[in-house]
C-alpha cells in the first residue's frame, strides 16, 4: 500500500512568552514492511530544526523560537510504502532488550480492574500469542473507543470507565500484557482507513520470543496491517507523544490516505 500523509498542528503560545522550545516525533523511519518514499518537516515561523534520536531510537527533532509570538504551525507530510506483515515488526532500531518493556510507568500502574483483567487473560490457557489475541479481543468487546486529542489518562482510569481513545486502550493492553509477563510497549503512528481521511493513532506491540514484536490495535481488534505507518515507540503514551513542551493545541489536522490504485484483498492476521 502507498499511504500519503499530511499532519498539521497549530499551537497557540502563552501570552508574552519569550522562548518556545519543543521536541517532536513526527518522522517515521524504514523497517521491514515500511519504506519512506519522501518526507518533509516544516515549521512556521522559520527556525533551525535539530534532528536527533531519542533513547528508544525514534527519530526526533528539536527546535527553539524566540518570541514574542502567538502561534506555531508544524507541518509534516510525505508518502510511505507499506506491506502487510500480519502485524509482525522486524528490522527496527532496538536500543533495549525486550525485558526492558516489562516495567510499568505512572500511566500504566496496575489497578484492581487491570489486575482482574490480567487474571482473566491468564486463565484462557493459551500460549503467549494466544493470550495477547485474547487480551485484544476482551478490550475490544468491553471498552468503547472515542476520538480525542490532548493528555491521555492513566490505564487505571480508562479501565474504570471502560472508555478511552486509541492511546488509552493501548495503555490498558500494555499494562495487562506486562502483568502476565509479556513485554509490551506503546506505538504512535498513522492509520489509513477506506472511506475516511485516516488519522493519527496509537496501538501496542507485544514481544513474543518465537516471533518478535507484534502490533495489536485493541480499539479495532486487529493486528497492525499495511494501513498502519509506525512513528515511535515508548513505555507509555507520554513517551510517544508527537509534540512535547508547547502551549495549548488549537488545531490538529491529520490525513492518511491510501493512494494505491488496485483494490486490496482480505488481510491475513495469523502470526503462527
Amino acid at each position: 500500500m502507498r499511504i500519503r500523509i499530511r499532519h498539521e498542528v497549530r499551537h497557540r503560545l502563552e501570552p508574552n512568552l519569550r522562548t518556545a522550545t519543543a521536541t517532536i516525533r513526527v518522522t517515521p523511519r524504514n523497517h521491514v514492511g515500511q519504506h519512506i518514499l519522501r518526507w518533509s518537516l516544516d515549521i512556521v515561523p522559520d527556525c533551525r530544526i535539530y534532528p536527533q534520536e531519542d533513547a528508544f531510537g525514534n527519530l526526533t527533532h528539536t527546535f527553539s523560537l524566540e518570541g514574542p509570538g502567538e502561534h506555531i504551525t508544524l507541518l509534516a507530510e510525505g508518502e510511505v510504502e507499506t506491506q502487510d506483515t500480519s502485524g509482525i515488526v522486524r528490522g527496527t532500531v532496538e536500543r533495549f532488550p525486550a525485558s526492558f518493556f516489562r516495567r510499568q510507568t505512572d500511566l500504566t500502574t496496575p489497578s484492581e480492574d487491570l489486575t482482574a483483567l490480567a487474571e482473566e487473560v491468564t486463565k484462557t490457557g493459551e500460549d503467549d500469542l494466544g493470550r495477547m489475541h485474547a487480551l485484544m479481543a476482551l478490550i475490544a468487546e468491553r471498552f468503547d473507543e472515542v476520538e480525542g486529542e490532548g493528555a491521555v489518562p492513566a490505564a487505571a482510569d480508562v479501565a474504570e470507565k471502560l472508555v478511552g481513545t486509541s492511546a488509552g486502550l493501548s495503555q490498558v493492553f500494555t499494562c495487562v500484557a506486562r502483568l502476565v509477563g509479556v513485554p509490551a510497549r506503546q506505538v504512535s503512528g498513522y492509520a489509513a482507513e477506506e472511506g475516511t481521511m485516516g488519522a493519527a493513532r496509537q496501538w501496542a506491540e507485544a514481544y513474543l520470543p518465537k516471533i518478535g514484536w507484534v502490533g495489536f490495535d485493541s480499539g479495532r481488534c486487529l493486528c497492525a496491517t499495511d494501513a498502519y505507518v509506525r512513528l515511535a515507540v515508548g513505555l507509555d503514551s507520554l513517551g510517544v507523544a508527537p509534540i512535547r513542551a508547547l502551549g495549548a493545541t488549537t488545531v490538529v489536522e491529520v490525513k492518511a490516505k491510501d493512494t494505491t490504485l488496485p483494490t486490496r484483498g482480505s488481510q491475513n492476521q495469523s502470526q503462527g
